[in-house]
């Protein structure tokens, strides 16, 4: 078969890609080496702990807060196989639909490994050994990325797991150790300590989510310690071993040479994620990788083959889910005569703990090391009358400013609906609005979007409006 385009990967850059690609008239193809549609995101990843993480709050809820709304049940009861079985119905109508709409835009689904022979040849390896090649006039690479397990964290898939078995867990664990104070080590690390785990983090920084606002970790960690989870910062992790019943981890803290035992049910890795470019014969095609195993692109996600691209996880950048759809759609859009453009300063970036965490933009130390003069405004959800309404009083919403022009230049937000509440910020940055621009905006009352324009307010000069 000879197709247009053909990509390499069905997570949402892939398929998101194909679509687009086969909207604009080229005869599309998608390889996926897994039976199931989706990638990381919508099987292992994104989707999945999203299920979870809202049937922990339901639960957390229902044993915690009821009570303070005049709502009295028994003890609620945890069903796990159930709560693990509703998460995997998720994932298959999820996955499903994706198959609905390669059918719909007439796009072909080969399953199997695929690799290079050249730049414009692909075999595709099946599960049963079975081998097929196709051709492409152009070629996307999607294909995300695998969780980081040193061998010195003696991944077992057992005791030792990362988000991947995580997920599958079917009976509660009484203790938990979590590697990485990131996105993925506190999104589940707050699922399990919400069923009632205890859980244990330890993170070589001296703050959680090291990449994001100061002010967002400080919220998110006080947050967090309320649920019951304990921080070890600034420790590093030198051994970890794990048997048929526990795991056992040998950790140091990191400016000293004391060392401490440490022992749970589970230990879960969640240090970062690695480009998946294993075995795809790169180098029959003339692809290059960098010191970090990412493929080399240009500013279209061009590679060093002139006809193929690479985007998502496989490339530079944060490794998100949309960041992965804007670069698919960006390609197919390159490929068919169009000018595309990503920002990338203005994708957001989300996680789903509860409260949740949303920023977009510069954090304040990236313009501090950068000398770009600033303002700065915060409101707090405690001051917030429909935070209290719910009873979701913890976090705060910050706006970045610039000290001459009043250009937005950031905004974070810990609190409930963060993550749909960041969107303002995407859209008036896109327009490169000022924060007076998004105080002269009428926020509707009582809503939590009223703590953003607050913000605006501290960050223009000008005292609250609201309490």
């Amino acid at each position: 078969m000879t197709y247009d385009l053909a990509i390499i990967g069905s997570g949402p850059g892939g398929y998101v890609a194909a679509i687009r690609a086969s909207q604009l008239g080229m005869k599309t193809a998608i390889i996926e080496r897994y039976a199931t549609l989706g990638g990381t995101c919508l099987n292992v990843g994104c989707i999945p702990s999203k299920a979870l993480l809202d049937s922990s709050e339901h639960f957390h809820n229902a044993a915690q807060h009821f009570a303070e709304h005049g709502i009295k049940i028994p003890a609620p009861k945890l069903d796990m196989p159930q709560m693990v079985d509703r998460k995997a119905a998720v994932v298959d109508q999820t996955t499903q639909g994706i198959d609905y709409l390669m059918k719909k835009n007439k796009i072909d689904v080969l399953h199997g490994h695929g690799s290079f022979v050249d730049k414009n040849t692909i075999s595709i390896k099946a599960d049963d050994g079975s081998t097929q090649e196709i051709t492409a006039k152009n070629v996307i690479i999607a294909t995300g990325s695998k969780p980081i397990t040193p061998e010195s964290m003696g991944y077992d898939k057992n005791r030792v797991i990362t988000s991947t078995e995580a997920l599958q867990i079917r009976k509660l664990p009484k203790t938990m150790i979590i590697i990485g104070a990131g996105v993925i080590g506190l999104e589940l690390g707050s699922v399990f300590a919400r069923l009632g785990t205890q859980v244990e983090v330890i993170e070589y920084q001296d703050r959680i989510l090291p990449g994001m606002d100061k002010d967002c970790s400080k919220e998110m960690a006080r947050a967090l310690k309320k649920l019951g989870i304990k921080f070890h910062l600034k420790h590093a992790v030198q051994t970890v071993k794990g048997s048929k019943t526990m795991a056992k981890l040998t950790v140091a803290k990191r400016d000293g040479e004391e060392t401490i035992e440490m022992k749970a049910d589970y230990c879960l890795i969640a240090i970062g994620r690695r480009p998946y470019t294993d075995n795809l014969g790169l180098e029959n095609a003339g692809v290059q990788v960098d010191d970090r195993g990412r493929i080399i692109v240009d500013d279209h996600l061009r590679t060093a083959a002139d006809n193929i691209y690479a985007i998502g996880d496989v490339i530079r950048g944060i490794m998100l889910a949309h960041k992965a759809e804007e670069e698919g759609m960006l390609v197919a859009e390159y490929l068919a005569g169009q000018k595309p453009h990503i920002d990338y300063n203005l994708i957001p970036n989300v996680v789903y703990t509860w409260p949740e965490v949303a920023s977009v933009g510069k954090a304040e130390h990236e313009l501090k090391e950068a000398g770009i003069p600033f303002k700065s405004g915060k409101f707090p959800y405690k001051a917030l009358g429909r935070a209290r309404a719910s009873g979701d009083t913890d976090g705060m919403v910050k706006v970045l400013s610039h000290q001459d022009t009043d250009e937005i230049l950031g905004m974070h937000i810990v609190g409930a609906r963060a993550a749909d509440m960041i969107m303002e910020g995407v859209a008036l940055m896109e327009f490169r609005a000022t924060a007076e621009d998004m105080v002269r905006m009428s926020h509707p009352h009582p809503t939590y979007t009223e703590a953003i324009r607050e913000a605006g307010l501290g960050a223009t000069g000008n005292r609250m409006l609201h309490i």
